[in-house]
C-alpha cells in the first residue's frame, strides 16, 4: 500500500473513531442508578425530592448512595419529606471523588461542600462531609456538624463517569442534627395568581374557567413547565377559541404545559419534541423545542412562540412568558408552505385531526460536528474506490 493511501485510510478510521466516540457530558442521576435495583429507594427519593434535577444541571458532583437497606433504617425515623430532601443533599459531593481519589486523599483527611451547604440553609460548615482515609485502606465520612463521628465507610464505586459525575456506595446514612432539623413545607403555589400578577391573567382566567387548572394543580409537586401568553396574545386568539369545544379548550390549555421541571437553561440545551399535559396516545399534542441567538422558540407546525421571560421559577415550577398562544395541530391546520397572498392556515380544522409526528421524546439525531465527520469520511472513502 502506497504511502498517501496508509495516511489517508488513517485519517479514515481516526475521523469514524472520533465520530463514534463523540459524547455529551450531561448526565442523569436517575437513568444511571436505574440499571441497580438495590438502589431504587434511593433513587425513588432523589425524584420526589426533585434533587435528581438539580444533580443532573450540575458538571461535576459525586453522589454517596445508599442501599434500600441503609435507606429503610433513615425512613424508619419518620421525617418529612423535606427534611429528608437536606439529608439526602448531604449525600452529594459537588466535587469529584472517583474510588482512586477518594482512597489516596491529599494528608489523609479532607472537607468538601455538598449540596446541602449549597441551599444556603445550612448553618456555618455544616453541610460539609469529612472525608478520612482510615486504617486497612478503608474511607471514612462522616459530617462535619458530627463531632468529628465518621458514620459510614466506602462499600464499592457503582458508576464513574471522570470528572463528571461519581457514585458510590457508602455504608450507612450520614448523621447531621442541622439537615435532621425539622423543615417546614414551602408556602402552597398559587399557579393562577402569579400569572394572573405578572401580565397572563386572561390565561389565568381561561384555566379557572375551564377547570384545566386543576390538572395543572395536580402535576406540580412532581415537577412542571408552564408557558403562559400574554394578555394581548390571549385578547387576539379569542375567536378562534370560543368556536372549539369544552374538551378541545382544555386540550389547548393543557397543550401549554410540560409535566417536568425544565429551566430555561435546560430548554436551552434539550431542544426537541416535548410532551405536554395534553398528550394521550395516538393525539401527541407536542411541540419542538429550539433556540437561536439564545432565544428560545416553540413551534408547533401551526405557529412558532418566543419565549418572553420567566415569571416564576421556584422548583419544582416554573412559568415562562410566551408571545403566542400555542396552537396544536391536533386541532388546527399546520402551515406546509407559506405561499403569497395565502392566508394562514389556522383556523380550526374541520377534518379529524391530522396525524401526529413520531414522538422521538426529545431525542434528536446525529450532531453537527458528528455528521461533518461522518460526511468527511464517506468522501474520502470513496477517493479511495
Amino acid at each position: 500500500m502506497s504511502p498517501p493511501k496508509a495516511a489517508t485510510l488513517f485519517l479514515l478510521f481516526f475521523l469514524l473513531l472520533l465520530s463514534s466516540t463523540t459524547t455529551s457530558n450531561a448526565h442523569n442521576i436517575t437513568r444511571l442508578l436505574a440499571k441497580y435495583p438495590q438502589f431504587s429507594t434511593f433513587n425513588h427519593y432523589l425524584t420526589t425530592t426533585h434533587l435528581a434535577s438539580q444533580i443532573n444541571r450540575r458538571q461535576t458532583i459525586t453522589v454517596l448512595a445508599l442501599d434500600n437497606t441503609a435507606m429503610s433504617s433513615l425512613l424508619a425515623k419518620h421525617y418529612s419529606l423535606y427534611t429528608l430532601k437536606n439529608i439526602i443533599s448531604l449525600h452529594v459531593l459537588v466535587d469529584y471523588f472517583g474510588s482512586k481519589k477518594l482512597h489516596r486523599i491529599s494528608k489523609g483527611s479532607t472537607l468538601t461542600s455538598t449540596m446541602f451547604q449549597a441551599t444556603g440553609t445550612a448553618p456555618g460548615t455544616s453541610g460539609y462531609v469529612n472525608i478520612t482515609n482510615l486504617k486497612g485502606g478503608k474511607v471514612g465520612f462522616g459530617a462535619e456538624d458530627n463531632e468529628g463521628k465518621l458514620d459510614a465507610t466506602f462499600v464499592k464505586s457503582i458508576k464513574e463517569i471522570p470528572y463528571n459525575i461519581s457514585i458510590v456506595q457508602i455504608s450507612h446514612a450520614l448523621n447531621s442534627a442541622e439537615a435532621e432539623a425539622p423543615t417546614a413545607a414551602p408556602s402552597q403555589l398559587n399557579l393562577t395568581e402569579i400569572m394572573s400578577k405578572q401580565g397572563c391573567k386572561a390565561f389565568a382566567d381561561l384555566l379557572t374557567a375551564s377547570g384545566a387548572d386543576d390538572k395543572f394543580n395536580e402535576n406540580m409537586d412532581a415537577g412542571l413547565t408552564v408557558f403562559c401568553p400574554t394578555d394581548s396574545a390571549v385578547k387576539g386568539f379569542m375567536p378562534k377559541y370560543k368556536n372549539l369545544t369544552a374538551s378541545k379548550k382544555v386540550s389547548l390549555l393543557l397543550y401549554h404545559g410540560i409535566p417536568v421541571f425544565m429551566s430555561l437553561q435546560m430548554l436551552k440545551t434539550n431542544n426537541g419534541v416535548m410532551n405536554t399535559l395534553a398528550t394521550d396516545g395516538a393525539n401527541s399534542y407536542d411541540f419542538s423545542v429550539s433556540n437561536e441567538d439564545d432565544v428560545v422558540s416553540l413551534d408547533t407546525t401551526v405557529v412558532t412562540a418566543k419565549v418572553l421571560g420567566i415569571l416564576k421559577e421556584e422548583e419544582p415550577l416554573i412559568v415562562f412568558k410566551i408571545n403566542k398562544v400555542l396552537m396544536p395541530k391536533e386541532l388546527f391546520k399546520p402551515v406546509v408552505a407559506k405561499e403569497a397572498n395565502a392566508p394562514e392556515a389556522d383556523a380550526p380544522a374541520d377534518s379529524e385531526p391530522a396525524d401526529a409526528e413520531d414522538n422521538t421524546n426529545g431525542v434528536q439525531g446525529l450532531g453537527g460536528g458528528r455528521l461533518v465527520m461522518l460526511v468527511l469520511s464517506l468522501w474520502i472513502g470513496i477517493l479511495l474506490i
